[in-house]
């Protein structure tokens, strides 16, 4: 048991260590270099060693994610995780062999995606993407509004300017890739200057389209993904305590225990001041 636990704290240290986790980015990068340099025409030999590194990288990862599940207490915490997990199923995926007829098209493909482990090894990539992901619910609000007004815009845009365009106007899908050409600004002025041949007005149909889609909801989303972006920034300094965040929460914390403990004294305090008078005025013997 002894044995175990001291293996288990040599790995737990391993694993932490600035320098481990610097090798296993630079593995990392070397593995997205060697897969990009599959898609160029190489010699026989040079192909040979490139598998040869291939095979010593995948040694490498599964040999770095066992050290990983030997460092928990319980292998099960391991997989509480789910950028453990994550790992896990990239590191797996990359035993298949490259060599398998039909799944050397499946197995290049997975190890592809070797390279976004950097995202599960760098603290602040997976802070971004756990931002990411938790401001996709409040993005998918801004997007539906911004699809109903995408909506009537085209609808109005179909119905106006389809004899002018049936190309550009013809439906109401067609009016919808056309007004996202415009909200991207490809070309849209010659789009406006089409139909104010026939409706000198129109200028208005997409200066408000523009400032809509364009400035209003496009910001709109961006203040989402920041202000997620922020608390999980405070969030990461809390757990990290390296930061003025962490410093405040702590600051926060202790304060209010303090306060309880003044709280508390003042009460007996002011329970002792009102029994004085009353031993004073206790006659003596």
């Amino acid at each position: 048991m002894t044995s175990a636990t001291t293996w288990r704290a040599r790995f737990l240290a391993l694993r932490s260590n600035k320098i481990f986790e610097m090798v296993v980015i630079a593995i990392i990068i070397l593995s997205a270099l060697l897969i990009g340099a599959t898609t160029y025409e190489i010699d026989e030999r040079y192909l040979k060693l490139l598998k040869f590194f291939d095979f010593a990288v995948t040694l490498f990862f599964l040999i770095e994610i066992l050290i990983r599940m030997a460092a928990e207490e319980k292998l099960r915490n391991f997989f509480k995780n789910g950028w453990n997990i994550f790992d896990f199923l990239i590191v797996t995926a990359s035993l298949i062999p490259i060599d398998g007829g039909d799944m050397v098209l499946l197995a290049r493909l997975l190890r592809i995606f070797r390279v976004l482990r950097l995202v599960s090894i760098i603290p602040e990539l997976r802070m971004l993407m756990d931002a990411l992901i938790k401001a996709v619910p409040r993005i998918g609000y801004v997007a539906l509004l911004m699809f109903i007004i995408f909506y009537v815009y085209a609808a109005f845009g179909s119905f106006f300017f389809e004899q002018i365009n049936p190309v550009l106007w013809g439906d109401i899908t067609i009016s919808l890739l056309t007004l996202f050409r415009v909200a991207t600004f490809e070309d849209w002025t010659d789009v406006m200057y089409e139909t104010m041949e026939v409706y000198p007005l129109s200028w208005i149909y997409y200066v408000t389209f523009i400032f809509l889609a364009a400035f209003v909801f496009l910001n709109m989303m961006i203040g989402v993904v920041l202000d997620v972006m922020q608390k999980e920034h405070e969030k990461l300094d809390q757990e990290n305590d390296s930061s003025e965040a962490g410093e405040v929460h702590w600051i926060r914390e202790h304060t209010e225990s303090m306060e309880q403990r003044l709280a508390r004294i003042e009460a007996m305090l002011e329970h002792l001041s009102r029994q004085a008078p009353n031993d004073d005025s206790r006659p003596s013997r």
